[in-house]
């Protein structure tokens, strides 16, 4: 049995899922993107090819096992992206949360059934259907659960909304235990600068009182505000248009000192090493090109 627990974002990693580049499937047509950056990719003809990804999530498997952390791939499906397993579940303490997610992606999760089969069955449980929410909007942090919304009335017309107010309400409900924190994100369907998919896309918890944030990521400011002011300015890394566009919020804690981030992130490295954080740097340009990078292909199941 897998004794499940996941109470933040940093604490030191023993067991997680990590998503499969292997047997990606063709460049989607552009009708088929599921976000702006994929599309913007689609239309320059530089879309990531299979073999590209499948090196740079080997090089993250390589960082797990130096580690010694335990790693769950899910089984293969041919021609079909797995990459983000993220998306399709979370854990909150010892609760396994399947994910309500695009329809199209339902057999992602049949992928990692080996995995669900471990769990206690009374800790796995699946939202109600009009339950909309993604582990990329769900940031655990000790007391709180920071999750990522999008509160427009035209929340139907984004197929980049991927947690509704209904989503925010479970949460509340399920885990009453909790303070439970919800952040409108900005939305793009076309410009990938202006999209924030998930809420890791603008902001990610470090170490134990630091973070990076994005301000133009949240529609509303006060916000923004009030996660500088819980962290501190001086804790903050704030990234640029550009940053967030590459993803330099999504890196991936593998614990409170140690931080798997992108190569090119020439900053941000520089700023976490400046804080006294082990980085250890993989290639990840190309997966970051479908708007996901660390933090999307990566799902904790403990932590300690």
């Amino acid at each position: 049995m897998l004794q499940l627990n996941v109470k933040n974002e940093t604490s030191r990693l023993r067991a997680v899922v990590l998503g499969t580049a292997v047997s990606n499937g063709p460049t989607p047509k552009l009708e088929e993107a599921y976000d702006p950056k994929s599309a913007l990719h689609i239309k320059a003809g530089t879309y990531p090819v299979e073999a590209d990804m499948v090196k740079e999530m080997e090089a993250v498997a390589a960082v797990f096992k130096k580690y010694d952390v335990t790693v769950y791939r899910p089984e293969l499906i041919k021609d079909c992206n797995q990459i983000f397993a993220r998306d399709i579940a979370f854990v909150i303490d010892d609760v396994f949360v399947k994910a309500n997610i695009l329809p199209d992606r339902e057999n992602e999760l049949e992928a990692i059934q080996y995995v669900i089969d471990k769990i206690n069955p009374e800790k796995v449980i699946r939202p109600p259907e009009e339950v909309h929410i993604e582990g990329g909007d769900v940031m655990l942090w000790n007391d709180y659960i920071f999750i990522g919304t999008y509160r427009g009335d035209d929340y139907a017309d984004y197929i980049v909304a991927r947690t509704n107010q209904e989503g925010v309400d479970f949460i509340k409900k399920t885990f009453p235990h909790k303070k439970v924190k919800s952040f409108d994100l900005n939305k793009s369907q076309t410009n990938p600068y202006d999209n924030a998919l998930h809420l890791d896309c603008c902001f990610q918890p470090i170490g134990t009182n630091k973070a990076i944030l994005h301000k133009e990521g949240f529609r509303d400011q006060s916000e923004y505000e009030w996660l500088l002011n819980y962290f501190g300015e001086d804790n903050c890394f704030i990234i640029t248009k550009e940053e967030m566009f590459n993803m330099n919020s999504n890196i991936f804690s593998i614990s409170e000192n140690v931080i798997i981030s992108e190569k090119n992130f020439t900053r941000l490295n520089t700023w976490l090493r400046n804080n006294g954080f082990t980085v250890e740097e993989v290639p990840y340009a190309e997966i970051a090109k479908q708007e996901g990078l660390l933090r999307c292909s990566t799902m904790p199941l403990i932590r300690d």
